[in-house]
């Protein structure tokens, strides 16, 4: 795992990545409680999120009653930035999120309520924080977490963010993913 000084020293890397237009570089459902599954494609719908994802029977702790957060409906995380923490691919689905991306998530770039076209789908940034938890530590280590929480991560979003579907369509993994 990498210590936070080479996460630190890494960081031009991940403020290198394209601002509007950039890449989907992997899908990964969870169709069951710590099940990961890499998909070439995908389906996103206004209700189920990422077809095959268990998002909704999971929930949230985030609302009064339990239920699926809407605004958390998806999670998107920099592919540049995963890659820092999981050289190879298959130890990016781990984090948790269903889609990686090669593209600019900051919050400068993509405010709450931005929008991106991937595949045939739109989805709208949430305002909803993304961070670091226990799990992501005991994947990736509490640099990591140390790392994604930092005001520098916090603000390049490298945790990633939350999104909703707010057109439904089907995703591939190459599809371009472009800022509207």
């Amino acid at each position: 795992m990498p210590s936070l000084a080479e996460l630190d020293a890494a960081l031009d890397a991940v403020r290198q990545s394209p601002r509007d237009q950039g890449m989907l570089e992997l899908i990964v459902r969870c169709p069951a409680e710590h099940q990961r599954e890499m998909v070439a494609e995908g389906e996103l719908s206004l209700v189920d999120g990422l077809v095959g994802d268990n998002w909704r029977e999971r929930g949230s702790r985030h609302t009064p009653d339990g239920a699926a957060d809407l605004d958390a409906q998806l999670t998107l995380m920099n592919s540049r930035a995963i890659a820092l923490l999981a050289p190879e691919r298959a130890g990016w689905a781990p984090a948790g999120d269903q889609l990686f991306v090669d593209l600019d998530l900051s919050q400068e770039n993509l405010p709450s309520g931005a929008r991106l076209a991937i595949g045939d789908a739109i989805i709208e940034v949430s305002a909803a924080p993304h961070t670091g938890c226990k799990l992501f530590a005991q994947r990736y280590g509490a640099d990591a977490v140390k790392w994604v929480n930092s005001p520098v991560g916090k603000q390049l979003r490298l945790r990633g963010l939350n999104a909703k579907v707010v057109r439904p369509g089907l995703i591939q993994v190459g599809d371009v993913v472009s800022k509207l």
